[in-house]
């Protein structure tokens, strides 16, 4: 394996934690600020990169740097390393309410296409890139834009998805999938989009004006509440600025000065 060859174990329901065992000289590359806790023996460090390359000079740096901005993550991706003599553990934590999906990246074609915030952790020696959308129309109105993210290797990688994860093998077939509801994709699928159906339906339907067509040979990961949705009705409850949520009037009570 190319890729450090390290156990894991994961906890909790809907807010998960995964812990990582690293055996002496083991490290685990991860996104800035997901770890939870780590055990002594274990030290970590911020590079600009992710280490399955070898150390290149100023100019691959800032083109590093470049596509993690691109991504809207920070320049930064933790290594943590095991310099101790015995197995240690570090653990990391999910941003939001959903679930964590381990990967065997190898079992994957070792190639696996993401949305550009569900890179949690992975083991040393996976790359993380960034996949352009060469389709202009995807890439407006496919959900994720013109970024995904792009996970290499043949270990351990982990992601994180919003609310519950479904996963689908394509042998073939098409399936049409809401733009946000797609957590990740392997090589073998290809990524599409088409109209909703008539124009009453894209205005009326409630589905938006597109849905995402993945069709193709290979695995599909779906989530059922991107952090997008849940982000947009947070700042619709709290623009409300509503304080009988749990009145049956609701907020009709505002229209009689009760507030």
């Amino acid at each position: 394996m190319r890729c450090h060859e390290v156990d894991y174990e994961l906890f909790g329901n809907d807010m998960q934690i995964v812990e990582i065992e690293l055996d002496p000289g083991e490290t685990v590359i991860a996104e800035a600020g997901a770890m939870n806790y780590m055990e002594d023996g274990i030290v970590f460090e911020a590079k600009m990169g992710d280490g399955s390359k070898p150390v290149g000079g100023l100019f691959d740096s800032l083109l590093h740097v470049g596509k993690r901005v691109l991504t809207g993550e920070s320049i930064f991706i933790t290594h943590f390393t095991n310099q101790s003599h015995g197995k240690k553990k570090v653990a990391f934590a999910a941003p939001y309410p959903g679930k964590i999906i381990p990967l065997e990246m190898a079992q994957l074609g070792e190639e696996l296409i993401c949305q550009k915030d569900a890179f949690l952790c992975a083991a040393f020696g996976t790359s993380i890139e960034i996949a352009f959308q060469r389709k202009l129309g995807t890439g407006f109105f496919g959900g994720e834009g013109f970024i995904l993210q792009r996970l290499k290797g043949d270990g351990k990688a982990f992601i994180h998805v919003g609310g519950t994860v479904i996963k689908k093998e394509l042998h073939g077939e098409t399936l049409r999938v809401d733009t946000g509801c797609i957590a990740a994709f392997t090589k073998g699928i290809e990524y599409d989009i088409e109209r909703t159906g008539s124009l009453k339906s894209m205005v009326f339907g409630g589905e938006g004006l597109f849905l995402a067509t993945l069709k193709g040979h290979g695995t599909v990961y779906l989530q059922s509440l991107p952090f997008s949705r849940l982000a947009n009705r947070v700042l619709q409850a709290a623009g409300s600025g509503s304080k009988d949520e749990g009145s049956i009037l609701g907020g009709l009570g505002d229209l009689f000065g009760d507030n």
